[in-house]
């Protein structure tokens, strides 16, 4: 508790932490934007072949003369007929004589553009054929999510979670920009994968510089706040992408405000936790005296000296010159547990999260009032997960949020597809669900590693969470051979991840490890009391009773 009573001690909840917090978590505004970009930028308008140049020179030469039509009646988007049709066509594109046959676009497509008057689909014609190099670009986003967990999630534990998060702001707004002036296709890719990069760095470096600068006891509201934010900017992405839809703009609107936040970055107080950590206590004590300022509390900052916080943080000075490597994952027996029951967790919520959000087209409704419903189901769910968190724990809390969210989606497998109604107001709940379980396993991941490795596991953590954000776009395939295959298995996946989450440590009012040896001793005496007490249960059956004090002496130890 050494730590948090100097923050108690500075002012607690001062000017410091309510104006650093807050301008920490106002670009988050934008990630959303970023993260479901392309649900607006890729959307895929109505579509069908182009006729020949001179299709309309004459009366039998109409460009509907060369349009087959679908069962529905309406023009085929992938294919045209070699000559004009003069009969009427059967449902599979060919005249009544026979005569008649298909192929494919060799003029291009045509498209509707009423509701999207650009996207990155009618720039470069991925339709028909080329229809998964749409998918390709959000996979590579997702990609260099990936990346960028692992790179500056490693980076920020060595140099420093201000650094990061700077250099994060800077790659976010050079490569958005970028790509809303991409000249080819290959070159899109290239910086969206980029933009995942940086993405990566704003989110891991935000979190964890606001929850090593706040109190114990307001933990889980900066938690809830940043994901209130990420939830509003759901709304800002809907409202832009409205308002301006060409997708070279809309590109650029959500790019641009993260130079405004590099410039401000600079201006933060780097983690003092992180500095103790790192052995630099004279940084500490100078971080700690400006915080102090700040707070209008001088005569306390004051107060402290090298000998004072010698004395206060020794067991992090003694400890905090481990270096753990993310190899210590595995190789210690706590952390080993840790990590692979919180990887289950992270890939559930991602897979099952990205399988509902990424398609928007597929319910029939509009992208952009959906898009504003997907939003609005996060503010009660967040709420109630917040409630959640701080009266029961941060693991009842996630592991309802996982169960509740994967039986809505499978129940959504059984629905028929005609009531698009109920399965539209499955997912929207099942999302409202997933959302809070990331709100509630980025706090609960951060508050189970130890600070030395708490940037580390936040990174891990995202980063195989990415790996369901990537397996997702593979699993919507399976509907091509089975329609409710999708939801069976994006349900299932959530559900078996919350038994999982039982058997993660409560961490509700407890101070934040600082050391892998502290973890060590916080949760492995844990086990092997649980483990003690198992056998001793089997024994009674055998023996006579002991008394409870003697019982409780004697198992304890």
């Amino acid at each position: 508790m050494a730590f948090n009573d100097l923050l108690e001690q500075l002012g607690g909840v001062g000017r410091f932490q309510k104006a650093q917090v807050t301008l920490v978590i106002l670009p988050l505004l934008l990630m959303a934007a970023h993260n479901t970009l392309q649900n607006f930028t890729a959307a895929i308008p109505a579509h069908h072949c182009r006729p020949p140049a001179g299709a309309n020179r004459s009366g039998h030469r109409e460009p509907e003369a060369w349009l087959p039509r679908d069962p529905q009646g309406r023009p085929e988007s992938c294919l045209r007929f070699t000559s004009p049709h003069r009969g009427l066509p059967w449902p599979n594109g060919s005249e009544a004589n026979g005569t008649e046959t298909t192929e494919p676009c060799p003029d291009g497509w045509i498209y509707d553009n009423s509701t999207f008057s650009s996207t990155i689909v009618t720039e470069w014609d991925l339709v028909c054929s080329h229809r998964a190099l749409r998918q390709l670009a959000q996979s590579l986003y997702m990609v260099g999510v990936l990346l960028g967990a692992v790179v500056l999630g490693y980076l920020a534990d060595r140099l420093g979670r201000r650094k990061v998060l700077i250099l994060s702001h800077l790659l976010l707004a050079a490569s958005g920009t970028c790509a809303a002036f991409a000249p080819s296709f290959p070159a899109y890719c290239a910086f969206r994968l980029l933009s995942g990069v940086a993405l990566s760095g704003v989110s891991l470096s935000s979190m964890i510089l606001n929850m090593e600068w706040m109190p114990i006891h307001m933990r889980a509201q900066v938690s809830t706040l940043g994901g209130y934010t990420y939830s509003l900017g759901q709304f800002v992405l809907a409202g832009l992408a409205y308002a301006v839809p060409p997708w070279r703009h809309l590109q650029l609107l959500v790019s641009v405000p993260y130079f405004v936040s590099f410039v401000y970055a600079w201006f933060f107080i780097e983690s003092a936790r992180w500095y103790t950590s790192s052995g630099r206590l004279d940084l500490t004590l100078k971080a700690l005296q400006r915080v102090a300022r700040i707070n209008r509390k001088p005569d306390e900052g004051a107060k402290l000296n090298m000998e004072v916080l010698r004395s206060s943080l020794q067991k992090e000075l003694s400890l905090g010159q481990d270096k753990a490597s993310a190899l210590e994952l595995l190789r210690q027996p706590a952390l080993r547990r840790l990590f692979l029951c919180l990887s289950v967790l992270w890939f559930a919520t991602s897979f099952a999260y990205y399988g509902l959000v990424m398609d928007l087209q597929a319910f029939g409704v509009s992208i952009h009032l959906l898009q504003v419903i997907f939003g609005a189901v996060d503010l009660p769910a967040k709420l109630v997960c917040f409630l959640a968190m701080h009266r029961l724990g941060r693991r009842p809390a996630q592991v309802a949020s996982l169960l509740l969210a994967g039986v809505c989606i499978l129940a959504n497998g059984v629905i028929p597809q005609d009531q698009t109604a109920v399965r539209t107001s499955l997912a929207v709940l099942g999302k409202g669900c997933l959302a809070s379980s990331f709100n509630c396993i980025f706090l609960y991941t951060g508050e189970l590693y130890p600070t030395m490795m708490r940037q580390t596991g936040l990174g891990m953590g995202s980063t195989v969470a990415r790996f369901g954000s990537i397996a997702s776009p593979l699993v919507s395939m399976t509907a091509e051979l089975l329609p409710s295959a999708p939801s069976f298995i994006f349900g299932a996946v959530p559900v078996a991840a919350s038994a999982v989450a039982a058997l993660l440590p409560e961490t509700l009012g407890h101070p934040l490890p600082d050391t892998v040896h502290e973890l060590e001793s916080r949760w492995a005496p844990a086990g092997r009391r649980g483990k003690a007490r198992r056998q001793q249960q089997e024994q009674q059956k055998q023996m006579v009773p002991l008394q409870a004090s003697v019982q409780k002496e004697g198992w304890e130890h």
